[in-house]
């Protein structure tokens, strides 16, 4: 199961979770999540450079909201993103305009999660369209914030999920919730999301809550 941490800010803090049982590292590059990799861009950089000896063994993710193609572009081959999560209202041609352009600047490597917010009215029927461009799917709980609300969907609605790719189970996952999720069984469910029920201040995660956590799991 992947396993992946967003929202990470701080180099020490990304040195502390990335020594525990992390698959993929994520970013936040949209500006109005108290979690934007904007504000500590230089430190995050300067830790991150292969040349500076701190490459990481986790996959980086890179998050967007409704952000430019060519402003994704740059920070891929800034910060070395091995892939990119959408979390807005992008539509299937935006997705594959994004791979298009990935390809043609070969960053074919790059793959693409398109986030879903799921309520009781979801209907993921409506992904499908999505699916040839992305690598996975993110099924997190539907708000206007675009995520980090730290609340859960009913997670009984992976039942209707019938789609081919792979998914992230994302939304308010806390450090209780290991066994919960050990116990789910969907085939495609290939990893999950942790974010705002491990930190201790947005962007500041609490490693020995994610060591419980992996415990537990």
């Amino acid at each position: 199961m992947i396993v992946k941490v967003c929202g990470m800010t701080q180099p020490q803090n990304i040195s502390e979770v990335a020594a525990l049982s992390v698959d993929w590292l994520g970013f936040i590059f949209y500006e109005k999540s108290p979690r934007y990799v904007g504000h500590h861009a230089s430190e995050l950089l300067a830790f991150l450079a292969e040349e500076k000896g701190q490459a990481l063994r986790q996959k980086k993710v890179g998050v967007f909201v409704n952000a430019p193609a060519e402003t994704i572009l740059e920070a891929v081959q800034t910060y070395g993103l091995d892939l990119v999560q959408l979390h807005g209202q992008e539509s299937a041609a935006d997705v594959a305009a994004l791979r298009q352009l990935l390809e043609a600047q070969q960053l074919a490597k790059v793959q693409l999660l398109k986030a879903v917010g799921v309520d009781d009215q979801t209907d993921f029927s409506t992904l499908q369209d999505y699916a040839p461009h992305c690598a996975y799917f993110l099924l997190d709980t539907k708000s206007p914030q675009h995520g980090g609300t730290g609340q859960s969907f009913d997670w009984n609605r992976l039942a209707d999920y019938a789609l081919e790719v792979p998914f992230l189970l994302s939304g308010g996952i806390g450090p209780s919730d290991g066994a919960a999720i050990a116990a789910l069984k969907h085939p495609q469910l290939a990893g999950i999301d942790l974010n705002s029920r491990f930190e201790t201040a947005p962007g500041q995660k609490a490693s020995h809550l994610l060591r419980w956590f992996f415990q537990s799991l």
